[in-house]
């Protein structure tokens, strides 16, 4: 079922926006690609596509589950989070634009 889901994505990706009109790729660019091979379990691989998609959705996980639950410290994780999450996109997005 989740291959099916992920080929059914891969087959339906949406083009980059900032890569097709303006000639560069945006800060997410690879997300959609790295997401479909988490659905099919290559973690490793997603990691190398895009290394933020995984921290993103811890990120979006954690925000969720602290605005039912209201952990004590969860403001405090979600900015950590967010710290770390953006760090990554931003070095991520340097490396690109320098190869």
């Amino acid at each position: 079922m989740i291959f099916s889901i992920a080929d059914w994505l891969e087959q339906h990706t949406l083009p980059c926006f900032y890569k097709k009109y303006l000639g560069f790729e945006c800060p997410g660019c690879g997300m959609q690609r790295a997401f479909i091979e988490i659905l099919r379990g290559n973690f490793l691989e997603s990691l190398k596509i895009y290394p933020a998609l995984l921290p993103t959705i811890f990120l979006l996980t954690f925000l969720i589950l602290h605005l039912i639950f209201k952990f004590e410290k969860g403001a405090f994780v979600l900015k950590i989070s967010f710290i770390f999450t953006a760090s990554i996109i931003g070095n991520y997005s340097v490396a690109r634009i320098g190869n």
